[in-house]
């Protein structure tokens, strides 16, 4: 995977964790699709999700500033 993929893959998977994380949209979808016996495990896939996101957004960035020493 190039560094541009992978940065990309990282910060839409970051916002979209985010913003299931901090607001209340995967609440209200679940809630309206009959899905709501499923939120109290939410925290437990979220939380590990945005931290895995933002590792592979650092890692992206990392190897882009380290190709641009090299």
């Amino acid at each position: 995977m190039n560094n541009r993929a992978l940065l990309r893959t990282g910060i839409i998977g970051t916002v979209v964790a985010a913003l299931c994380c901090f607001t209340p949209l995967l609440v209200v979808l679940l809630g309206a699709v009959g899905l709501s016996a499923w939120l109290g495990w939410l925290d437990y896939v979220l939380l590990p999700a945005l931290a895995l996101f933002i590792g592979i957004t650092l890692y992206a960035l990392f190897r882009t500033h380290y190709e641009k020493m090299a």
